[in-house]
């Protein structure tokens, strides 16, 4: 038996692939399958299973190419309803994977379908659990995504996430190993760990809401703070459930190059949105106008998703030259399926060909010192509320920019401000909305808070966020 957790940090993500003698299965797999293949071709096994722990809302699964390439079942456990051939899985079956068995334990809570597989060793030992996002390491699944289609409340999901947790994952003895779907900075939960791999029995002695009193505790402790799911989730859950564009085909659009001349026609002639994937300290020296910037460096594609939205919205692509299939790739796994091409030859090759340019106004952290006037000057910060609560500069307003389609529309255009994240990332983000959309009164802050701090700009006092009591 060889178990092998395969983790992408952008998604904060873990797929996992399973072999037993001449047979393997993989577990929520992400949308470009040729890895996974290449792997069964290396270790010489066959493709026999594909376990869904639940309709992904945060990425769009490879599950259907995966099935289609290999002739493997897609298996979900009881309530999916998919369109597509797939095993309706009932509580308890098990499932023969070469001298191990994967059981079934269906635990809904987070969604109606959500299913824990439980892999029973050679010797017929519980070994381990892949809890998908029903038990996370120090949290458990977000219990308000799946309201609508279940007609329930989050009070009355979380509920039944209490009952799936204390009825079939808490009778497990310590030593299973817990492998879930998601790990520190997926929007999924909202206290992970940075550990991708536990016990049982460590996450009984510290995960919180394992440790609740009663249910109406639970239930209080899972829904307090909850921030809005990003609005791309119901659309990932669609292409999920429905089925979509295969990877190829996404990936041959994408990769299609575009002169300059062409790519200005495109974008003239669609309503494509042009999205630049330099960083940051490259963007704002110069960029084709009207372009967004959400660096590949960061948190990519978590962020294409809470800001773009649509996921059918038709895009251009301006990256580093090299990096165009990668961008490709990580647009497809949330579902941007709708790539028009790139650019070749990238932002040099605009300039070469005369086009217009446009810049942010930047300034290091030190001029920034020398002329803000805290009190007269507007300050914006683009952080979480978290962050900012901890420790930001005096005076300063908080505008998070994963709201910002709703505080643009409240700017002055008349009066000018300094704009500030954490490390510069998501300053610039919100910069190349801000100057799409016609704001150009403002100065963003190179380095964000982090450098800010280490300058004589007043701040507030410093207040440890996990040690805030919570009413």
């Amino acid at each position: 038996m060889h178990i092998e957790q395969i983790y992408t940090g952008c998604l904060a993500q873990g797929a996992y692939y399973i072999t037993s003698k001449a047979e393997a299965a993989i577990i929520d797999p992400l949308r470009e399958v040729q890895p996974y293949l290449d792997r069964l071709e290396k270790d010489g096994v066959k493709l026999k299973y594909i376990f869904e722990t639940h309709f992904h809302a945060d990425f769009v699964s490879g599950h259907i190419d995966l099935a289609k390439k290999t002739g493997a079942a897609i298996v979900y456990g009881p309530n999916a309803s998919p369109e597509f051939d797939f095993i309706s899985a009932s509580d308890n079956q098990e499932f023969a994977l070469g001298d191990v068995v994967i059981k079934v334990l269906h635990t809904p809570g987070h969604t109606m379908e959500s299913t824990t597989y439980l892999l029973k060793d050679e010797k017929g030992k519980d070994y381990c659990i892949f809890s998908g996002d029903t038990l996370f390491l120090g949290d458990v699944g977000r219990p308000d995504l799946a309201q609508k289609a279940a007609n329930m409340t989050q009070e009355d999901l979380a509920g039944l996430l209490y009952d799936s947790l204390m009825n079939k994952i808490m009778p497990l003895a310590d030593d299973v190993i817990v492998y879930p779907a998601h790990g520190a900075g997926s929007a999924c939960g909202k206290n992970m760990m940075k550990e991708t791999v536990d016990t049982l029995g460590n996450q009984k002695r510290m995960n919180y809401a394992l440790n609740q009193p009663d249910k109406d505790a639970f239930i209080k402790a899972v829904t307090e703070g909850l921030l809005p799911p990003p609005a791309y989730f119901g659309l990932n859950v669609a292409m999920n459930k429905k089925g979509y564009e295969s990877f190829e085909t996404v990936l041959n659009n994408g990769m299609r190059a575009l002169s300059p001349d062409e790519f200005e026609a495109a974008a003239e002639n669609t309503d494509a949105l042009i999205l630049d994937t330099r960083s940051n300290k490259e963007f704002y020296k110069g960029f084709i106008p009207q372009s967004v910037n959400i660096g590949l460096d960061g948190d990519f594609a978590p962020w294409v998703g809470a800001l773009i939205v649509d996921v059918k919205q038709p895009l251009l692509l301006l990256t580093d030259e090299g990096k165009e299939e990668e961008t490709v790739t990580r647009l497809s796994r949330v579902g941007f399926d709708n790539q028009l091409g790139h650019l070749k030859g990238g932002f040099a090759a605009w300039l070469a060909a005369g086009k217009e340019a446009d810049v942010i106004d930047r300034i290091s952290p030190a001029q920034f010192a020398e002329i803000v006037k805290i009190g007269e000057d507007k300050v914006v910060d683009v952080r979480k509320e978290s962050e900012y609560a901890a420790e930001h500069v005096e005076e300063a307003y908080n505008r998070p920019l994963s709201y910002i389609n709703d505080w643009i529309r409240d700017i002055n255009p008349d009066e000018h401000f300094f704009l500030h994240c954490a490390g510069g990332y998501r300053s610039m983000i919100a910069s190349s909305i801000l100057q799409a959309r016609g704001y150009r009164n403002f100065t963003e802050v190179e380095g964000g808070f982090k450098a800010i701090a280490e300058t004589n700009v007043p701040k507030t006092n410093f207040v440890c966020q996990s040690k805030v009591m919570k009413a």
